[in-house]
């Protein structure tokens, strides 16, 4: 039997995860289990003792007949206590094979593109001790390394959004007794319990967590993976540089003679934030990456794999005075396809976000591409040659209309002059002259707060870019 947490012992569970502000909007993702329901009443009466308030959202994977009907009733319950609530759907086609893991990263995309088009930058989630313990034992099973042992971080920085997880120290018999004492009701969600999924089975095995164990070594883990994540931030911010074109520069021999387990994690997070992905590479595919690049310079035979990561691409960029330096640009061939710009906040391939109004039907944002960046090159247009390495080009963003290319901001160029275009395009006031901006966001943070990514690297793009040619 647990016992209700009160309001005293969440304030010290959120403190660690701040600052928030002087008036705190939190998020809070409500499935309408007990764990999150008991988290958006602690996280509401925490929030208004503050002048802040708690925006509930709950996700409906629509994987079951009855999830519509608990979600609205979710709202419901909340409506009841005064907490504004919103349902977001996942519509998009559901996969045959890795259906839970889909729904997972749909449940953080969606919770997250939520966050950021209401301007909330922390989000919350009920995640707890017994969760936790069970993180640690599939990774533990599946061969994790000492930072997957570390377990779930208990604050993430993702794209314009603090994911924070302040019950991870909180019993789920906890959580129960504070739903209990206030007189409040949950859904058990029987997808919890589904022998298929690897937890479920978990779950409900015959042998019980060995919980405090698995607790003890996180957190002996958690402080090596600080101490890591430190050691990453400051690599970062002194040898390489993020373009807000979406792609990297790195240092080769400074990343080279770092501690193994720091030139690793730099490469995945850098690898991740080019390429969209919402989580790192695994070890193995980034060590490979990493014994491939001295072959770049040392004329050793490399396969196309080997300089491929989780969606980035590596390759040689030579500058001025032989300088050896890393360029790490999206993997062509596996950017998203293209998305309408009927709404705003609309991200692109996990990397590129809209800031503006959506300019409506008949827009869209997608890849250049590989055909439409040759004509470029060879076309007499005021593009900026220099800054941009031409590798990159295939992979910057740009507005489409209907089939028609209108305009490419990351390298100044447009459609013809504004009074010339087709008067359909201009429908709603929009014109290639007038189109919202875009901003490199991407989805998982190259290292940890405080560092930021952009704007804080060891090299000027200019002075790199500027005279730079790509050994292909």
């Amino acid at each position: 039997m647990g016992e209700p947490i009160d309001e005293a012992l969440f304030d010290r569970l959120m403190a660690p995860l701040g600052p928030f502000g002087t008036t705190p909007v939190l998020a809070v993702g409500v499935s309408g289990g007990r764990d999150s329901m008991a988290l958006a009443l602690l996280a509401d009466r925490w929030a208004r003792a503050r002048g802040g308030r708690v925006e509930a959202l709950t996700v409906d994977h629509a994987l079951r007949p009855e999830s519509a009907a608990e979600a609205a009733q979710v709202g419901h319950w909340l409506a009841a206590r005064g907490i504004s609530h919103t349902i977001l759907t996942w519509t998009a086609p559901k996969p045959a094979n890795g259906l839970q893991a889909a729904a997972r990263q749909a449940r953080y995309d969606l919770l997250a593109q939520a966050c950021r088009t209401r301007g909330i930058l922390h989000l919350c989630l009920a995640h707890h001790r017994e969760d936790q313990a069970e993180t640690v034992a599939l990774r533990q099973a599946g061969g994790s390394g000492a930072e997957g042992l570390a377990g779930m971080a208990p604050a993430r920085a993702l794209a314009d959004v603090r994911l924070l997880r302040p019950l991870l120290p909180v019993s789920r018999a906890d959580l129960g007794a504070t739903c209990v004492a206030a007189g409040q009701t949950w859904i058990d969600d029987p997808s919890n319990l589904m022998q298929r999924y690897a937890r479920g089975r978990l779950r409900t095995a015959a042998a019980p967590l060995a919980v405090d164990d698995l607790l003890g070594q996180a957190r002996g883990a958690a402080v090596a993976r600080t101490e890591l994540e430190g050691a990453v931030a400051a690599a970062v911010a002194s040898h390489v540089l993020l373009a807000p074109e979406g792609y990297a520069v790195v240092d080769v021999p400074p990343l080279l003679a770092l501690p193994l387990p720091v030139a690793l994690r730099l490469l995945a997070g850098v690898a991740a934030a080019l390429g969209g992905q919402a989580y790192p590479p695994a070890p193995v595919a980034t060590g490979r990456l990493l014994a491939a690049i001295p072959g770049l310079w040392d004329g050793e035979d490399r396969t196309a794999a080997s300089l491929n990561l989780g969606g980035c691409q590596a390759r040689r960029l030579a500058g001025g005075g032989g300088a050896r330096r890393l360029l790490l640009l999206r993997q062509a061939g596996r950017m998203a396809p293209p998305v309408p710009l009927t709404s705003e906040g609309v991200r692109w391939d996990g990397r590129f976000q809209l800031v503006g109004s959506a300019p409506g039907e008949g827009w869209t944002l997608g890849a250049l591409g590989t055909a439409m960046a040759r004509r470029l090159l060879a076309a007499a247009t005021p593009v900026d040659l220099g800054r941009v390495p031409r590798p990159v080009w295939p992979t910057l963003p740009a507005f489409w209309w209907r089939e028609g290319l209108v305009a490419v901001p990351h390298l100044g160029w447009q459609v013809g002059p504004p009074n010339l275009l087709d008067e359909a395009m201009g429908q709603g006031g929009y014109r290639a002259d007038s189109l919202p901006r875009l901003a490199f966001r991407p989805s998982l943070a190259v290292a940890p707060p405080p560092f930021l990514p952009v704007g804080g690297a060891m090299i000027d793009v200019m002075a790199v870019v500027s005279d730079a040619r790509v050994i292909i």
